[in-house]
C-alpha cells in the first residue's frame, strides 16, 4: 500500500510556521516553540517579511524564498491572507497546511466567501488543509506539536479527535493529571477540507492508535465520516460524544415518522451502524478514556463489585442495571472461598461487602477469588477510608492483582487527602480509577457495547429468498408525475401503487367522487368496507375524522359517504376534497398494528423506522432507526430493539407474526430509500402483521425534487449494492457466468471459493499455502465499502445455487487517485478466459470512479499472472523493496 496523504501532516520531514512572531503570547510564537522538540528531529522554517530573525533561527519572507520544498505549512497570518499563502504554498510543492487563522465562515457571508477563496487556491494544487480556525495537531511518534496547545502529551495508545478546541485542551491537561497518553490529538475547527473521515481513515491503519475518542459538534461529509468510522470502528474502540443533542428548535414534519424521529436518533443510528460506542457526556468520555488507554478488552458483561461500603455497592449495582450489565453470579468455590474468610455478617452476594475494618490481606485474598472466578468478566474495587482503612496497602493489593489478570480491574476509592497517595499508585500501576461508581461501571459498560458491536459486525446475514425486482421506472414515474403538478404529497393510491412496485402488499382501494360511486365500489369489493377521506391537504384523517370503519350495507356506504364528507369540511374548510376511498374491511384478528417510516435527515439522508403503529404512535414513541440499505440481519436487529418485538411472536393464544415477511417489508423500503432520492418522507401506519403475513393499511408518501446527481445514491450516508454492474455473459463454450459485486451474504460461498483453491492458487493469491478464513476476514471480503473498493465476483449455477468460480476486486488508495487490485480464479476454470472478464469489468468500474492509477504486487514465479497482466496493457517492473514480487501498473486515464 501507499502512504496515507494524512503522513505529510502527522509526520512531516519538515515544517514552515507562516506568521511567526517573536511577541509574547502570540499564536505564531507559541507554535513556533511548541515545535521545538520536533525542530530537533527534521527541518522547521521560520516565516514572516517582517523579520529577518525569530526567537534566534532565520527568518525567510515568504514560502519561495525556504532553501527547499516543506511537507507541511503552519499558517497563523490573517484571515485575509491565507487564499494568497496557500497560493504560493501551492506553488512550490507543499501538499498539508494547517490554518490556525479565525475570521471565516464563523463570522458570516465575507469570511465564508474568503473561505471558499481559500479552498479553491488549496485544491487547485491538490494541498490538503486542516482548519481553518483549529488549534493544530499533536502527533507524539514523531515529536510533533504543531499547535499552540500546552505541551508535550504523553505517548500512548489513544487518539482525541475534536471540532472543539477547547474540549481539545481541556482532555488534554485531565489526561496528563492521569498519566494518560495519546497517540495523536487533532482539533479540526471549521473542517473545511480534511475532516472526521480522513483522520480516522488514517487513524485506523495507526499502528500506534489502540482507540479513539472523537468530539463532534456536527457532520458536514456523512459519506465520508460513516467510511472513515466504518473502517476505524472495525479495528479498535471509537468512543463519540455529540454536542446538540436535544436542539431547541424542533423542525417542523408532516409524516408520523417525522415527528418521532430527530437527528440525534438518525445519529445513534449511524454510529451503530458503523460500531462506535457514543456516550452522552465529556465525564463518561473522560471515563472511556480512562479504560481504553489502558487497552482492557472484555469477553462477557458480568461484572463483580466489591466493597468496604454497602452504600457504594449498591450504586453501582443500580447504574449497572440501568445500563444493562450483568452482576457476575457467585457461586460454586467462589461462594465458599468468600464464606470462608469473610465475617459472618459480611454480604457474599454480589456487590460483595467486606466490610470497613477489611485489612489489606482480606482485600487481596477477595480479590484473588473474584478474579479466578469464571462467572465474572471484569472486577470493580471501591473503598472509602474509614478508621481502620489502610488505602495505600488495598491500592497496592489492587495494582498486584490487576498485573496478573486478563480480566479488567477498575477501581473507585471515594475521599480525598486519605486516598490521595492510594490513587496516585493506582494511576501509577496503570489501574484505571474513577470517580464515582456510576463513572467505573459506565466504563465498564462501553467495553461491552463495544465487545457487543464487534460480534454484530462479524456476523453474517443469510441468503435472501429471491423477491422480485422492483419497478423502480414505474415508481419514480408516479413521483415525477405529482411533481409535475406541483404537489409535494402524493395520493393515498399514488402511495400504495409506490410501495406496491417494490414489492411491499397493499390493501386495494377505489376511489369514489360521490356517494353513488361509493356505493359501486363497495359492492365491487364486497361489503363490509372501509371509507377514508381523499384529499392532499390532510395527512392525519383520524384528526379530523376522516375514516368510517365496518361500513355493512349498501345504504350505509352512502349515508357514511356523506357524513364522511362534511365531517371533514366541518373540521377542515380550507381541505380540498377529491373524494372517498374505499377499500375491503380487513378481517385479520390476531393482527398487530406497526408502522415504518422513511425520513430525510439533513446530515445522514434517509432513515428508515420501525416500531408500534396505530393512533397513538407518536405518544408510545416506539421506534428503532437505521441507515439504508438494510440487509436480513440489520432489518432483524432493527425488528429486536423495540419493545414492540416482544409482542411479535405467539402471544395470549395468538399465532406468532410472520416475521420473514415483516423482514421483507423493511427491505422493500430500504430499496425504495435508496432508488428514490425524491422521497423526503414516508409513513405507512398502520402495517398490519400476522401469521399470514403484512399488509400496508394506510401510507403517506411526501416528496420534492432533486439534483440528478443524486440518481447515482449519493444522497444516501452508506452506497449501496450497485446492482448496475451486474452483466450475465457467455463463454465460447455455451456456459453462462454472471459478473457482480459481492454482496455481505456471500461470506458462506466466499468461504466454499477459497477453501477449495489449490495450494498453489493460495499462495499465489495470499503468499501462503493455507489459508484459514475467520469470521473477521469472511466480514472484510464481503461486506464492503462501495463507495472506497470493489470487489466482483464471477458466479455460475449448479442445482439452483450460486457457486463462486473468481473473484477481482481492488481498494483504494488514502490519496483517493490509486487503488490496489487482487485476482483469483478457481483452478478448475483457468484458461478460460474468466481472469479477463474480471479484470476487465474491474478496470472499468476504476475508471468510471474517476482512478487514475490501477496496481499490484505479483509473485515473480507466477507466470500465468504476469502473462495476464501483459495482456491487459500492465506495465511490469521489479518491486524496489522485494525480490520476490513484481510491480504492475496500469494508467487508467
Amino acid at each position: 500500500m501507499l502512504g496515507h496523504f494524512l503522513d505529510r501532516l502527522f509526520s512531516p520531514r519538515s515544517v514552515a510556521v507562516v506568521g511567526v512572531s517573536e511577541r509574547a503570547q502570540s499564536v505564531g510564537r507559541l507554535v513556533f516553540e511548541n515545535l521545538g522538540a520536533f525542530g530537533q528531529k527534521a527541518q522547521l522554517f521560520a516565516v514572516n517579511p517582517n523579520h529577518a530573525e525569530v526567537l534566534g533561527v532565520r527568518c525567510y519572507p515568504n514560502v519561495g524564498s525556504l532553501p527547499q520544498p516543506v511537507d507541511l505549512a503552519v499558517i497563523v497570518v490573517p484571515a485575509a491572507k491565507v487564499p494568497g499563502v496557500l497560493r504560493e504554498c501551492g506553488e512550490h510543492g507543499v501538499k498539508a497546511a494547517i490554518v490556525l487563522s479565525a475570521g471565516f465562515a464563523e463570522i458570516g457571508p465575507s469570511g465564508a466567501q474568503l473561505l471558499h477563496a481559500a479552498l479553491t487556491e488549496a485544491r487547485r494544487y491538490g494541498l490538503r488543509v486542516l482548519g481553518p480556525n483549529c488549534l493544530g495537531v499533536m502527533h507524539a511518534p514523531s515529536a510533533l506539536n504543531a499547535s499552540f496547545m500546552r505541551g508535550p502529551i504523553l505517548h500512548g495508545g489513544l487518539a482525541l479527535v475534536s471540532q472543539s478546541g477547547a474540549i481539545c485542551s481541556a482532555i488534554v491537561d485531565w489526561a496528563e493529571s492521569r498519566r494518560i497518553g495519546f497517540s495523536t490529538v487533532v482539533s479540526l475547527g471549521a473542517g473545511a477540507d480534511i475532516g472526521f473521515g480522513d483522520v480516522l481513515d488514517y487513524l485506523a491503519l495507526d499502528p500506534q492508535t489502540r482507540a479513539i475518542l472523537l468530539y463532534v459538534e456536527g457532520i458536514e461529509h456523512a459519506r465520508g465520516f460513516m467510511s472513515g468510522l466504518r473502517a476505524a470502528a472495525r479495528m479498535k474502540p471509537v468512543i463519540v460524544v455529540k454536542a446538540g443533542r436535544h436542539p431547541a428548535g424542533v423542525r417542523a414534519a408532516t409524516s408520523h415518522t417525522g415527528a418521532i424521529i430527530g437527528s440525534d436518533v438518525v445519529f445513534d443510528a449511524a454510529l451503530r451502524r458503523a460500531g462506535a460506542v457514543r456516550v452522552s457526556s465529556l465525564p463518561q468520555l473522560f471515563s472511556a478514556a480512562e479504560i481504553l488507554s489502558r487497552a482492557h478488552r472484555i469477553d462477557g458483561d458480568r461484572l463483580t463489585i466489591l466493597t468496604n461500603a454497602g452504600g457504594l455497592g449498591v450504586l453501582a449495582a443500580d447504574r449497572a442495571s440501568d445500563l444493562g450489565v450483568q452482576l457476575a453470579k457467585i457461586e460454586g468455590a467462589a461462594r465458599e472461598q468468600l464464606a470462608s474468610m469473610l465475617p459472618p455478617h459480611a454480604a457474599h452476594d454480589n456487590p460483595i461487602d467486606v466490610l470497613g475494618d477489611a485489612t489489606p490481606e482480606l482485600y487481596a485474598k477477595a480479590l484473588e477469588v473474584c478474579l479466578d472466578n469464571p462467572s465474572s468478566d471484569g472486577l470493580l474495587v471501591l473503598l472509602t477510608p474509614q478508621a481502620m482503612t489502610n488505602a495505600e496497602e488495598v491500592a497496592r493489593a489492587v495494582a498486584e492483582r490487576s498485573a496478573r489478570s486478563q480480566k479488567p480491574v477498575l477501581a473507585c476509592f471515594m475521599g480525598g487527602s486519605q486516598v490521595e497517595r492510594a490513587l496516585a499508585l493506582l494511576t501509577e500501576q496503570g489501574v484505571p480509577c474513577f470517580d464515582s461508581p456510576e463513572a467505573a461501571v459506565e466504563a465498564f459498560a462501553n467495553l461491552g457495547t463495544f465487545r457487543r458491536n464487534q460480534e454484530l459486525l462479524l456476523q453474517v446475514p443469510e441468503r435472501a429468498s429471491d423477491r422480485p425486482a422492483p419497478d423502480i421506472d414505474g415508481a419514480r414515474l408516479i413521483v415525477e408525475h405529482a411533481l409535475s403538478e406541483g404537489r409535494s404529497l402524493l395520493s393515498q393510491l399514488e402511495s400504495n401503487a409506490v410501495l406496491h412496485a417494490f414489492g411491499l402488499p397493499t390493501v386495494s382501494a377505489v376511489r369514489a367522487s360521490n356517494a353513488d360511486d361509493a356505493l359501486v365500489a363497495a359492492e365491487s369489493l364486497g361489503l363490509p368496507v372501509a371509507l377514508k377521506i381523499d384529499t392532499p391537504d390532510i395527512t392525519h384523517k383520524t384528526e379530523v375524522a376522516g375514516v368510517r370503519l365496518d361500513v355493512r350495507t349498501a345504504a350505509m356506504v352512502r349515508t357514511a359517504y356523506q357524513e364522511l364528507v362534511d365531517e371533514v369540511r366541518r373540521h377542515r374548510p380550507d381541505a380540498r376534497i377529491e373524494g372517498v376511498l374505499v377499500e375491503p374491511m380487513l378481517r385479520r384478528p390476531g393482527a398487530r398494528e406497526l408502522c415504518i417510516g422513511l425520513l430525510r435527515d439533513p446530515t445522514f439522508g434517509p432513515a428508515v423506522s420501525f416500531g408500534a403503529g396505530g393512533t397513538l404512535v407518536e405518544l408510545i414513541r416506539d421506534q428503532a432507526v437505521a441507515l439504508p440499505p438494510l440487509n436480513d440481519l440489520l432489518a432483524r436487529d432493527m425488528i429486536a430493539q423495540t419493545k414492540v418485538s416482544a409482542l411479535l411472536g405467539h402471544f395470549r393464544n395468538q399465532p406468532a407474526v410472520n416475521l420473514d415477511a415483516l423482514v421483507r417489508a423493511l427491505l422493500c423500503v430500504s430499496e425504495l430509500a435508496c432508488e428514490l432520492p425524491e422521497i423526503k418522507e414516508l409513513d405507512i401506519n398502520p402495517l398490519v402483521a400476522d401469521a399470514e403475513g403484512v399488509m400496508a393499511l394506510d401510507a403517506r408518501i411526501v416528496v420534492e425534487r432533486v439534483a440528478a446527481t443524486q440518481r447515482s445514491y449519493t444522497h444516501v450516508a452508506i452506497c449501496p449494492f450497485p446492482k448496475h454492474l451486474t452483466r450475465h455473459v457467455q463463454l465460447s463454450d455455451g456456459r453462462n457466468l454472471t459478473l457482480r459485486p459481492v454482496r455481505p451474504e456471500d461470506a458462506r460461498m466466499e468461504e466454499r471459493f477459497v477453501r477449495t483453491l489449490s495450494s498453489e492458487s493460495k499462495y499465489f493469491r495470499f503468499m501462503q499455502s493455507v489459508v484459514a478464513l475467520t469470521p473477521a476476514m469472511l466480514v472484510r471480503f464481503t461486506q464492503i465499502d462501495y463507495d472506497r473498493e470493489m470487489a466482483l465476483v464471477a458466479v455460475t449455477e449448479e442445482s439452483g445455487a450460486e457457486i463462486e468460480i473468481g473473484v477481482a476486486r481492488y481498494v483504494e488508495n488514502p490519496d483517493g487517485r490509486s487503488c490496489e487490485f487482487a485476482v483469483v480464479v478457481a483452478d478448475d476454470w483457468h484458461k478460460k478466459g474468466i481472469g479477463s472478464l474480471l479484470m476487465g469489468a474491474l478496470i472499468e468500474v476504476a475508471r468510471n470512479k474517476g482512478l487514475l492509477q490501477m496496481r499490484g504486487d505479483v509473485l515473480s514465479d507466477n507466470a500465468g499472472m504476469l502473462a495476464l497482466m501483459r495482456h491487459l496493457g500492465f506495465s511490469i517492473e521489479a518491486h524496489p523493496q522485494d525480490e520476490t514480487l513484481m510491480q504492475v501498473t496500469l494508467t487508467l486515464v
